[in-house]
């Protein structure tokens, strides 16, 4: 079975939109990402940290998705990290409230013996150079390194993330990400300058607009599925990453017609994820729902132009 090492922080959010609020609950990148990923048939573990106010509840949560925590380090006496948010009604913009580093400030990732050859690696949202100190633990190099980043990061640490961004095959970013990296407002001229800085791939989500898939001089674009409702878009970006790595480290193909399949099949979950606060759909979701649901994406996508 493949192996999927996913590395992002483990977390508490407390979540604000206009349908309602909550208190702490199960957030951050690399929870969203491994409960995504366990959707497919292969082996992952997340490597993050924690305090001890993390609950046994959360963690048994992820080991019966069989993700393997040997890497998500328990600090003792230690605080779990947090982010609080409120989002505007739009849903596509938010106001951070409250950001708690706790644990994170001081965390340095361990890979677990067993992943140090995993096939696929994603890097969650953290900073670059925890994101380089995964890679350097590496014993041979992944069929595929996925990393995910943000604007925070290109304000205060820009040298660090393009050092690890010539190391990786894809990234993934939102369109807003997309320009302030290459300084290009066309998302097409922004990917081709992405590119040059070491990425073979990029992927640049556009949330309720879908996400576009750039490799050499070849673009496909695929819709997000209409919702009803959308009830919070937290972790939404971070179920797509999980998703997409996750089909690819299952079908073992790497190639630009696969990785359409793999946008599609991300598409898909983070659908879901944003159908309840916080994690709460994803935990209850079952393989029988998102399988009816590619139907529903392979009918919105596919048809035969006439010419």
């Amino acid at each position: 079975m493949n192996k999927l090492l996913i590395v992002g922080t483990v977390a508490f959010d407390a979540i604000e939109t206009p349908f309602g609020k909550t208190d702490k609950i199960l957030g951050g990148a690399g929870t969203y990402i491994g409960l995504s990923a366990a959707f497919f048939n292969l082996q992952s573990a997340i490597v993050s940290v924690v305090g001890d106010d993390f609950p046994q509840e959360y963690l048994d949560l992820l080991t019966e998705r069989n993700i393997d925590i040997s890497g998500l380090e328990v600090v003792k006496g230690g605080k779990t990290f947090f982010w609080s948010g409120r989002y505007h009604n739009d849903l596509n913009s938010r106001d951070t409230l409250d950001t708690q580093l706790n644990v994170l400030a001081d965390f340095q990732p361990k890979v677990p013996e067993n992943y140090k050859n995993a096939d696929v690696v994603m890097l969650g949202n953290l900073h670059p150079l925890v994101q380089s100190s995964v890679l350097d633990q590496l014993e041979s190099k992944p069929k595929l390194v996925v990393l995910d980043t943000m604007n925070f990061w290109m304000d205060c640490a820009l040298p660090e993330l393009l050092d690890v961004i010539k190391r990786v095959d894809v990234i993934t970013i939102n369109d807003e990400e997309a320009r302030q990296l290459s300084g290009e407002y066309s998302l097409v001229k922004a990917a081709a300058k992405i590119q040059a800085m070491g990425p073979e791939f990029v992927v640049i989500k556009k949330g309720e607009h879908g996400a576009l898939l750039f490799h050499g001089n070849q673009v496909f674009f695929a819709p997000a599925l209409p919702l009803e409702e959308v009830f919070d878009p937290t972790g939404a970006g971070d179920t797509f990453a999980g998703g997409f790595a996750g089909f690819i480290a299952q079908s073992e193909n790497v190639s630009f017609e696969n990785m359409k399949n793999a946008i599609i099949y991300g598409s898909n979950l983070a659908s879901f994820c944003v159908e309840k606060f916080g994690t709460e759909r994803m935990v209850s979701l079952d393989k029988q729902e998102v399988v009816s649901r590619l139907k529903q994406f392979k009918s919105l996508t596919q048809f035969d132009i006439e010419l």
